[in-house]
């Protein structure tokens, strides 16, 4: 090949590239976000409570990113750093999860809360904290989001802090 055809080739292929990262699908586009393995420490994937009953579900660093990225968009709001600005005194600290009624420190629990919030006694519905409705997160996507404060619960710094 001559250069003129080497130039060519060479600039086709990188309109290509451009192309394909400008237009990729999301799945491909999946990236993990550094805070998931900076703080959260999620480089493996991790094992997090699944149920009351103790069984484990595993999550992946991209499992937490897009729960990250789903609570950035439905929950930071009112849950920045995982304290409640509406009701300082609950926190989605571990030790507040687990307080709850019914308890919510495992992914079932969470998915159900963000199904149908309720107060934090379990007494009637949450009007402060918006329900996720299936149109607008799939459980897998709940299931994510689940991980993502679990996880933040359980290592990040700060995280659920009453302190503001």
């Amino acid at each position: 090949m001559g250069r003129r055809q080497n130039s060519l080739l060479i600039g086709a292929l990188l309109l290509g590239w451009v192309v394909w990262t400008w237009f990729m699908p999301p799945a491909f586009a999946a990236r993990v976000d550094p805070y998931v393995s900076r703080y959260l420490k999620v480089t493996q994937p991790v094992d997090l409570p699944a149920d009351a009953q103790g069984t484990m579900q595993s999550f992946t660093a991209l499992d937490l990113s897009a729960g990250k990225q789903l609570f950035e968009s439905n929950c930071i709001n009112c849950h920045v750093g995982g304290a409640t600005l509406p009701n300082p005194r609950v926190s989605l600290s571990l030790a507040d999860l687990r307080g709850a009624s019914p308890p919510r420190d495992n992914i079932r629990a969470l998915v159900q809360f963000t199904r149908l919030p309720k107060n934090y006694d379990g007494t009637e519905d949450s009007y402060t904290c918006r329900e996720l409705s299936p149109q607008t997160a799939t459980d897998e996507e709940l299931a994510q989001l689940a991980a993502f404060i679990l996880q933040a619960a359980r290592v990040a710094p700060g995280w659920g802090s009453k302190d503001f």
